[in-house]
């Protein structure tokens, strides 16, 4: 290869001509490209989860606990239910809950 036509194309390169490196990072940052999601994407932004609200005398189920009655309410942090057999206190998020 000509040793002429190779430095100017290191320059070319090098300021950002002729499909050189820079070019592809700087297509790569264009500020004006929006991210969106498919329907179908398993990558699609969340949706936020509707929160479970329990009240005293409530009748619920746990997947582990089986049936119960909500007798004490923390606020929104948790809940003390009985079971029959046991009391136990569920925190939130209420994994496995349920209101009957």
């Amino acid at each position: 290869m000509n040793p002429a036509f190779q430095a100017s194309r290191i320059r070319a390169v090098r300021k950002g001509r002729c499909g050189g490196p820079r070019s592809i990072l700087a297509w790569m940052r264009k500020p004006e490209a929006v991210r969106r999601h498919l329907p179908t994407s398993p990558f699609k932004a969340k949706a936020e989860v509707p929160r479970k609200h329990f009240a005293l005398g409530d009748r619920v189920t746990h997947d582990a606990y089986g049936l119960g009655r909500v007798i004490g309410v923390e606020g929104d942090t948790a809940v003390l239910v009985d079971f029959g057999s046991r009391q136990e206190r569920i925190s939130e998020p209420y994994r496995g809950m349920f209101n009957l």
